[in-house]
């Protein structure tokens, strides 16, 4: 059946219509895919049921390269999700359980509340993101997205002048103290360093330009800090105009593709200690990772 497509808004985003990862796809299905994540930068795609962890790792496989290998993050906190490729966005405890308010874990969470890009803190970045709802909120937990693509098109040229050239340092604890997280101990520091990437880059699929920053953005190479957080606020301030952001509303089965080469993202509030929201993530890689040092959820 060919894949029929759905725009989710004027802007971009769109729901991928006669698709089922839990299948077999054929090479046709899966370039018309990423055409539409080309084109469209979120994508949906329902199920009538979740799709097992298995299949979300195998489809997930036919977008490029994927982050494997996770290591404890926290002393003494084992695991819910057994496989090493699914990146658990849950607010769970490895035995099922609703974080309780003293878990360090949940305060991590809430960092994803801030406009960020998955692992931009990595020397090789992420591209696609497929996060796999398997319980949702009956209130609220929606996901928001904006395309930095539109954005870098709507600066004045006198600004994107400016910004051509710059490299930005990015850092995942950086984000999570600005999200409410505690400091990071001299290991963790250690352990993960920032990573760099140019601000401005063009987007290979779609061969246009956008811009590359987030939360984890904590400086530009040869700036003082504090000028570097200023033009980021002010890039920030701009690119999260009401005109820019569309809001995915969660169903039950869904698998949300996202390509973090050219958008923004976060997760918004719900009750995370009242209520359940199990969702998991796999994550492609622009090339195969070898030896990295800690995987960050």
């Amino acid at each position: 059946m060919p894949t029929a497509i759905e725009p989710m808004s004027p802007k971009y985003g769109a729901r991928l219509k006669g698709v089922d990862i839990r299948e077999p796809l054929d090479a046709a299905t899966l370039a018309e895919i990423k055409a539409a994540l080309a084109e469209y930068a979120v994508c949906a795609i329902g199920h009538d049921a979740s799709p097992t962890d298995e299949q979300h790792i195998a489809f997930s496989g036919l977008l490029g390269p994927m982050e494997r290998g996770k290591e404890k993050k926290f002393a003494g906190v084992g695991e819910r999700i057994r496989h090493p490729e699914i990146v658990d966005q849950s607010n769970l405890n490895e035995v099922g359980e609703i974080y309780a308010d003293s878990d360090r874990r949940l305060a991590y969470k809430r960092a994803n509340r801030l406009w960020h890009t998955d692992m931009s803190f990595f020397t090789i970045r992420a591209t696609y993101s497929l996060l796999a709802a398997h319980i949702v909120p009956a209130v609220g937990a929606d996901t928001e997205f904006v395309d930095m693509r539109a954005v870098w098109d709507a600066l004045p040229q006198e600004r994107k002048a400016k910004l051509e050239g710059l490299v930005v340092e990015h850092s995942y604890w950086h984000s999570r103290v600005l999200g409410g997280g505690p400091e990071p101990s001299a290991e963790e520091l250690a352990a993960h360093p920032p990573a760099r990437h140019k601000m401005v880059h063009v987007h290979e699929p779609s061969g246009r330009k956008s811009l590359y920053i987030a939360s984890h953005s904590m400086g530009i190479v040869g700036w003082p800090q504090a000028k570097a957080m200023e033009l980021f606020k002010e890039l920030m301030t701009f690119a999260t105009q009401p005109q820019f952001v569309f809001a995915h509303k969660w169903r039950l089965g869904d698998v949300l593709i996202w390509d973090n080469m050219c958008t923004l993202h976060r997760a918004t509030e719900f009750d995370d200690r009242g209520q359940v929201r199990d969702v998991r993530r796999t994550t492609c890689r622009e090339r195969v990772v070898v030896n990295e040092k800690m995987r960050i959820e």
